[in-house]
């Protein structure tokens, strides 16, 4: 392990030298390898960086006690390695360093994810009894519940060794180390600021998370001016390591898509070159710590599977399955599947691979444009049950209840004031069940 200095971060790099710099952030009691998983596609177009939080994954156990002040240690890192812009995705806590990044150093970041995120984690109090717990009965405790918090039930027991393996790497945190980060937590409040975080942005969330849930997503993504949502279904709050494939492609397709110029100081004004926008690195070399790591990587536990390529074009019921999950819920989509008989089953593998892997999944429109005219069309075709579950789509697309409301008012003036009525009868309902925090 090379001396990591005190105002600096243990990391390590993967991928091509000469790629864009995509920095992945730790969750708190977590390390760098919560993201393998990840890492064997993200490489293919980026040189990965990740870090450990002090304390954490065998890192020097310097504690930081505010999100700032884990970022002025980051951008010191990166520093100290010539990086000087880059794509961030972080989840949890290492998503409040995101935010920070945005708010206090715009400059250096071109791409955000935000992942099982919130502008405010909680309460102050509850991470500071956390904070007690661990003074009065060290980390174990924390350690045997963590699996709780981060995977859904079915997940954590189909996968022991994954289980496992998250409550060792609690416990070999050091607990001064963790207390200060519950520290950060406590006091990361930037409700009244998010809204100034102006890079393109996805919030991305597991529709089962009980720590920083939907709700919390939503709320970023009402306040951040270029922010998509994304809730992926069966995966609670470690959604990177829950379901890897479907954070992975969400990764790539965001970071792949939305990166913003550079700006330029001495012009006023962000660059638009001809050819697709890469980060800027400085000519310092990329220096590569070894490091020995004190939690067995997850990828050695459960490696990623790569799925062999057909030859010629590939069917798209897989793809069109993959993509009604995203967009509709597991809920939905398996009561259709599994109310499908002789007679309709066909109709079902129909709308699978022509409607969701032919149009749904075609690049020429993001998801929230696509959930504008499907909503507009519905209303036009009074189809109200569809127009149901489509409402709750468009959530899960990113639109906002605002949002849908002037595509409702839209609708009223080109396809009649009775189906509006009647439509925003069913979205008003939907919207309520869906933005009501749960008791």
């Amino acid at each position: 392990m090379s001396e990591t200095p005190m105002n600096t971060l243990q990391y390590r790099f993967d991928g091509p030298e000469d790629a864009p710099v995509l920095i992945l952030g730790p969750s708190l009691g977590t390390t760098w390898h919560m993201w393998d998983r990840q890492i064997p596609e993200l490489i293919q177009q980026w040189r990965v960086f990740r870090y450990d939080l002090p304390g954490h994954g065998g890192a020097p156990a310097y504690p930081a006690g505010s999100v700032a002040e884990l970022t002025a240690r980051l951008l010191a890192t990166l520093d100290s390695v010539g990086v000087q812009r880059f794509g961030y995705a972080g989840c949890a806590l290492g998503g409040a360093v995101g935010i920070e990044l945005a708010l206090r150093h715009p400059e250096r970041i071109a791409s955000l994810a935000l992942v099982a995120a919130s502008p405010r984690f909680g309460t102050a109090d509850e991470f500071r009894q956390r904070g007690v717990i661990v003074r009065t009965n060290g980390l174990d405790p924390i350690a045997r519940t963590s699996p709780d918090r981060w995977f859904t039930g079915g997940f954590a027991a189909a996968q022991p060794a994954i289980t496992e393996w998250a409550v060792q790497m609690v416990r070999t945190t050091d607990p001064g180390c963790y207390i200060a980060a519950c520290e950060a937590l406590a006091g990361f409040d930037v409700r009244h600021e998010v809204a100034r975080v102006g890079v393109p942005t996805l919030v991305l969330v597991g529709s089962d998370d009980q720590v920083t849930g939907p709700a919390e997503a939503r709320t970023l993504v009402a306040a951040i001016p270029d922010a998509r949502l994304a809730v992926v279904p069966g995966a609670s709050h470690l959604v990177p390591v829950e379901q890897p494939a479907a954070v992975t492609d969400l990764l790539v397709r965001h970071f792949s898509t939305a990166w913003q110029p550079a700006y330029d100081s001495t012009t006023g004004q962000m660059a638009i070159p001809a050819a697709p926008v890469k980060p800027v690195l400085s000519a310092a070399p990329l220096a590569v710590p070894q490091v020995a790591p004190q939690v067995t990587p997850i990828a050695a536990i459960a490696p990623a599977v790569v799925p062999p390529q057909p030859f010629g074009r590939p069917d798209s019921y897989d793809a069109g399955l993959k993509v009604r999950r995203e967009v509709l819920g597991d809920a939905h989509v398996d009561r259709a599947l599994a109310q499908a008989d002789e007679f309709s089953g066909d109709f079902q593998e129909f709308i699978t691979r022509y409607a969701w892997g032919e149009i749904w999944d075609r690049p020429g429109l993001d998801r929230r444009s696509r959930s504008c005219v499907t909503l507009t069309a519905l209303v036009a075709g009074g189809h109200l049950e569809e127009l149901g579950f489509h409402v709750r789509a468009a959530l899960r697309n990113g639109l906002t209840p605002d949002e849908i409301k002037e595509v409702l008012l839209q609708a009223a003036v080109y396809c009649g004031v009775p189906a509006a009525n009647s439509a925003f009868r069913v979205a008003q309902q939907i919207i309520r069940e869906e933005t009501t925090p749960e008791d």
